[in-house]
């Protein structure tokens, strides 16, 4: 296993699932960004062939001695892209947030591996070349997000041709009912504060936004290969049923579970072969709800972003990640209101120039122009 992202909240969890898989799953890399301290904790547990540090600044902090033998250090995404490429690597976790992702994942589908991939900004910035890619290498790409787990999930169910649609579920976070003068008003504390699920700081707050489901809705059209107008979002507050997909003969067919992200972990992990593993367990001794409800598109406009971005693809995905990104830094520094988050990644969408079939350098040329027009955006 090589586990990207290990000090966050999906590698932590991931390296839960791995502690409990009695030696089925052996952590050959961690790899960080700047949390060195918790790196050298996992590699003192987990005893990793190799840690890599991708900041060398925060690297300088870190002391070799530290490290228990046989573990080494390697530095900067380069050493990274060559070590997920390694004959000893089998599965990748790919849980690096945001845009920074892309690289190490695309060298894991360059190298045929299989991919257990939490990181969506991989398929929302470049969904139709590295699903191309892993066609061409062999590569198998097993969604870690808790929608399109479900999703994969159910769709074994029948065959592609009688799929009438699919339906990501989303709690509506914890600003489902507000008003919009309240909305405008809300602070990055009270958007942070997710009814349901703990999880990182910007993806807490793509879920106040509703941002996460525009992005998941990107990923799943490039990751299940359906149209755009086959996709649907439904708020559901209790985060149980974590997706669902219709028939043609009406059947629908959803997957549940309490929200604890080890279960699509370990699911992707460990596909084909379902076992006993740490995830939490439905009591069936208590009366439970289940509420479904139709999104509210003037509470969450980002929704609108989403479906126009899978619609159209090409640039459209990579420019609306990275505006999004650079405007929730925004609001959660302060300089920006709750609501302009999406105002402002809808007009840097709306202005870009759009490809239809942006290579992978145009494609990070455009993920920096649209940071550099939100910062213009930020600054007026």
């Amino acid at each position: 296993m090589a586990v990207l992202g290990s000090t966050g909240s999906v590698g932590t969890s991931t390296l839960e699932v791995i502690a409990a898989s009695e030696g089925r799953l052996v952590p050959y890399l961690l790899a960080a960004n700047r949390s060195t301290r918790a790196l050298v904790e996992q590699a003192r547990i987990f005893r990793p062939a190799w840690i890599v540090v991708a900041d060398a600044a925060a690297a300088g902090d870190l002391d070799v001695a530290d490290l228990p033998a046989g573990t080494r250090l390697a530095v900067g995404p380069e050493p990274l892209d060559d070590l997920v490429r390694s004959p000893e690597v089998d599965r990748v976790v790919s849980a690096i947030v945001g845009a920074a992702g892309l690289r190490s994942t695309w060298a894991a589908v360059d190298a045929g591996k299989t991919v257990a991939l939490a990181n969506k900004e991989t398929l929302v910035m470049a969904g139709p070349l590295v699903m191309r890619l892993a066609e061409r290498t062999g590569a198998r790409i097993l969604p870690v997000d808790s929608e399109h787990s479900a999703i994969h999930q159910a769709l074994r169910s029948g065959g592609f041709d009688e799929v009438e649609r699919i339906v990501l579920t989303a709690s509506g976070g914890p600003f489902r009912t507000w008003s919009q003068a309240a909305l405008a008003a809300a602070t990055p504390a009270e958007a942070l504060r997710h009814p349901t699920w703990s999880m990182g700081r910007k993806i807490t707050i793509d879920s106040a936004t509703m941002m996460n489901k525009a992005l998941e809705l990107i990923e799943a059209r490039w990751l299940f290969g359906v149209p755009s107008e086959k996709l649907g979002v439904i708020v559901h507050p209790q985060s149980i049923v974590h997706s669902l997909v219709e028939f043609v003969d009406g059947s629908v067919i959803a997957q549940l579970s309490p929200p604890d992200m080890k279960l699509p972990i370990q699911y992707a992990l460990l596909h084909p072969r379902r076992l006993p593993g740490p995830s939490r367990r439905f009591d069936f001794s208590r009366a439970v709800g289940l509420e479904f409800e139709p999104p509210d598109p003037q509470r969450f406009p980002a929704l609108r972003l989403g479906h126009e971005a899978a619609s159209r693809g090409g640039s459209c995905g990579a420019v609306l990640n990275a505006a999004n990104e650079e405007a929730v830094r925004g609001f959660l520094d302060g300089e920006i209101r709750f609501t302009d988050i999406a105002d402002v990644c809808a007009r840097v969408l709306d202005e870009h120039p759009f490809q239809a079939d942006p290579s992978l350098d145009e494609i990070r040329r455009l993920d920096a122009w649209a940071r550099q027009e939100v910062v213009k955006w930020v600054c007026v």
